[in-house]
């Protein structure tokens, strides 16, 4: 190996985390990338893998987590934090959120008052015509964000899980807002009755 050589590759491994975040998110700088990326992907992924991920999984966010920062390099502030702990706190972030997705189990229909949940056939026009006018009141004391969900939930038929891409809020927000709406619709249909 020659003297230029030797030079040049003592400068590259000179180059730190933060100066090869810099290089990305200034110029795209692809090598920088490679290098950074080589560097971070196993210790993501053995990061992951440690804190209780599949290893199927553990790679989806690895590669998850490195294209964010290819993305969001010029975000970065070392001023604020290392290179490390930026990427790693993305890499956290990103593991708490999947948890947050899919080790959560979808509310079941059990959490509807059972009054609402009566069959339509079984109900006469004039009972069916009572009913629909209650659920009405009752939609009317939620707020207009909790009517609303509650609607396309029960009477729309859709998933928490498109009505929050619909809606374009968390799906946690979806569950929340539905499950306290129906908590208050509950709650007044048995102060209504107590006054009966």
């Amino acid at each position: 190996m020659s003297a230029p050589e030797k030079i040049e590759q003592d400068e590259v491994a000179s180059v730190s985390h933060e100066e090869l975040l810099r290089r990305i998110g200034q110029n795209q700088d692809r090598e920088a990338f490679i290098e950074l990326f080589n560097y971070f992907a196993p210790r993501l992924k053995s990061f992951l893998l440690r804190n209780g991920l599949r290893e199927d999984r553990a790679e989806d966010l690895m590669q998850d987590v490195m294209l964010t920062v290819w993305n969001r390099a010029a975000d970065y502030n070392e001023r604020l934090a290392k290179a490390s702990t930026w990427i790693f706190t993305i890499a956290r972030n990103r593991r708490i959120d999947y948890l947050r997705k899919f080790s959560r189990p979808e509310p079941s229909l059990e959490v509807v008052p059972e009054e609402f949940l009566q069959s339509e056939e079984k109900a006469d026009p004039v009972t069916k015509r009572e009913e629909r006018k209650t659920i009405a009141n009752l939609l009317e004391t939620l707020s207009p964000e909790q009517a609303e969900l509650i609607r396309k939930s029960f009477f729309e038929d859709k998933a928490h899980g498109a009505i929050a891409n619909e809606m374009n809020i968390p799906l946690g927000t979806v569950k929340s807002r539905i499950r306290l709406g129906l908590q208050k619709m509950r709650d007044t249909l048995k102060d209504k009755e107590a006054w009966l």
